[in-house]
């Protein structure tokens, strides 16, 4: 199956499972007229094959990373996909994976950044779906603070909200499998 089928398919399950006509809040506090939980998608066992193959393909497509991370809990399926497929493809694949924590643990190790990361390291945060990019600028911030450089954020979905911009002004690359003009509204 090609890229552009696997596109078709996701983008059909995402409609059918994880997009809704209905006013909600939105975590960055505005109000939207449709909702989308990409959780119910990347949680099937196809949802979560398609995606970590089309932004496996994007990510190396790209500059290079030694990491895939993102805000915990969102990003968690995702990442997950991406080194499942990339093992797939290469089973000696070097790529790691990390999650953000909203805070710094209070035992243990006390890491926020838990997983595959280590500085100096060169990563891609990935998210199911954007708005603002206020969560990606939070974890991405949370990198550059234990001394990782971001290059990139690869998304699922694009609510074309701002998160383009926000990134830009930060100097990061962005791209979103899927965006606005590919949902119903």
């Amino acid at each position: 199956m090609g890229t552009t089928e696997m596109r078709a398919e996701l983008l059909e399950l995402i409609l059918d499972v994880s997009f809704r006509r209905q006013k909600v809040t939105l975590a960055s506090g505005a109000e939207s007229d449709f909702y989308l939980d990409l959780r119910q998608t990347l949680m099937r066992p196809r949802g979560l094959v398609l995606a970590g193959a089309l932004v496996l393909d994007r990510l190396l497509a790209g500059p290079p990373v030694h990491a895939v991370g993102g805000m915990a809990v969102g990003a968690v399926p995702l990442v997950s996909a991406v080194l499942a497929a990339a093992a797939d493809r290469d089973p000696a694949t070097a790529l790691l994976g990390f999650f953000v924590r909203k805070e710094t643990m209070k035992h243990g190790l006390a890491k926020r950044i838990e997983g595959g990361f280590e500085p100096g390291q060169t990563v891609a945060l990935l998210e199911d779906t954007v708005t603002s990019g206020g969560s990606t600028i939070e974890a991405l911030d949370a990198v550059e603070a234990e001394g990782g450089k971001v290059v990139r954020v690869v998304c699922v979905m694009d609510r074309g909200e701002g998160a383009a911009e926000a990134f830009a002004a930060r100097g990061i690359e962005f791209e979103a499998l899927f965006g606005r003009a590919d949902l119903p509204v």
